[in-house]
C-alpha cells in the first residue's frame, strides 16, 4: 500500500505508510542498504567484508575508531555542557521523565564547536559516504547521557519510521553513528539491535498527537512496534548488544530495530549520536503529521558535510 502526501513542490508518494491502519504490518524494505558508488570518486575506508556485514546485519562495530584520549576529551566537553544552566534550560535539551536530569542534548554540533568538529571528522563522514553512495548532510545530532544506577531506557523502535512520519524523510538512505565516550558493556544499558530487522518495515498504529516530540523524546508511545511484530523480528534475527571501549563506534542503518535498557550498574554510559542522510534524500513534508518537528531534531537544510 502507498499513499500520497503534499510537499512544497507537489505530491510525493509515501512508500512506507505508518500510523494510518488499525492493525500493524510488516513489509519488505523497498530500498538498498549499502548504496553503490556511482561517482567512482568516493573514499573507501571500509573493506569489502565490513560493507557486506553492514548490508547483511544492518550494523557495524568500528572498535577503536577514536582513541581513548580523544573520547575522554569529548566526555569532558559533555560534562561541561550538562553542567551549564543555559544548556539545561535550552529547548534542545531533553530531561529524564521522572526528574530534571539531562537525558539528551540535540543539535549538539550547534552548541559545541568541539562536537561540531567531531561530527565532521573524516573517519565518520567517509564511512557514511561510502555506505550511502554519495554526499551526506547532518540530519540530526545529539549527546545521550545514561547515568549510573538510574539511567532510563529507550524502548524498541526504528528511527526511520519516526523520521518518515514526523519529519518527511522519503526513503531509507540514512544511517546513525553512536560514538562511545564511556565503555559500553552488558551492564550499563548498552545499545541493543535486532540483526536483519533493517530489511523489514514495521508499520505502527495510532494517530500521532500534535507536538508529539515534546513527550516522545522523553518516553515514546507512538511509532513503537507491536509486541507480535517485534517477536517475529527477534525470532528471525536474535538480539545483539554491541559492546566496546570508549572511542568505539556503532554504525547502524536507519531502519534497524534497536533499544537500550535501564542502567542499573554503577557505571555511567555516555554517547554522541549523529545521523548522516544522503543529500539525495532530503526531507519533504511529513507523511503523518501536519507540522514537521523542529529543525534542531531534524535538519531541513541538506548542505553536504565538509
Amino acid at each position: 500500500m502507498t499513499t500520497t502526501t503534499a510537499t512544497p513542490t507537489g505530491p510525493h508518494v509515501d512508500h512506507y505508510p505508518s500510523r494510518v491502519e488499525p492493525e500493524p504490518s510488516i513489509t519488505p524494505r523497498r530500498d538498498p542498504v549499502a548504496y553503490p558508488d556511482t561517482t567512482g570518486s568516493l573514499p573507501h575506508p571500509l573493506d569489502t567484508a565490513e560493507v557486506e556485514r553492514f548490508d547483511r546485519d544492518g550494523y557495524l562495530v568500528l572498535e577503536g575508531l577514536f582513541g581513548e584520549d580523544e573520547a575522554q576529551a569529548y566526555l569532558d566537553e559533555l560534562t561541561r555542557l550538562s553542567d551549564r544552566d543555559d544548556v539545561s534550560a535550552d529547548p534542545r535539551t531533553i530531561l529524564e521523565p521522572e526528574d530534571d536530569e539531562v537525558r539528551s542534548v540535540f543539535e549538539v554540533h550547534a552548541v559545541s564547536e568541539r562536537f561540531d568538529a567531531l561530527l565532521r571528522d573524516s573517519r565518520l563522514v567517509d564511512a557514511a559516504r561510502q555506505l550511502l553512495g554519495g554526499s551526506v548532510y547532518l540530519h540530526q545530532s545529539r549527546v545521550n547521557l545514561k547515568p549510573a544506577l538510574r539511567g532510563k531506557e529507550f524502548f524498541w523502535h526504528s528511527d526511520f519510521e519516526t523520521w518518515h512520519v514526523e519529519d518527511g524523510m522519503p526513503r531509507m538512505r540514512a544511517l546513525s553513528c553512536s560514538i562511545a565516550l564511556t565503555e559500553n558493556n552488558e551492564f550499563n544499558g548498552p545499545l541493543m539491535v535486532v540483526p536483519g530487522s533493517h530489511r523489514w518495515y514495521v508499520a505502527c498504529v495510532g494517530k500521532t498527537p500534535e507536538r508529539h516530540y515534546e513527550q516522545s523524546l522523553r518516553r515514546q508511545e507512538y511509532g513503537v512496534p507491536d509486541h507480535e511484530s517485534l517477536r517475529r523480528l527477534v525470532e528471525r534475527g536474535g538480539i545483539d548488544a554491541p559492546k566496546g571501549r570508549a572511542g568505539s563506534v556503532v554504525v547502524f542503518d536507519c531502519n534497524m530495530m534497536h533499544a537500550s535498557g535501564v542502567n542499573l550498574s554503577p557505571y555511567p554510559r555516555s554517547t554522541v549520536f549523529v545521523v548522516y542522510n544522503s543529500v539525495e534524500n532530503a526531507l519533504v513534508a511529513p507523511f503523518g503529521v501536519d507540522e514537521p518537528r523542529p529543525t534542531y531534531i531534524a535538519s531541513r537544510e541538506a548542505a553536504p558535510v565538509t
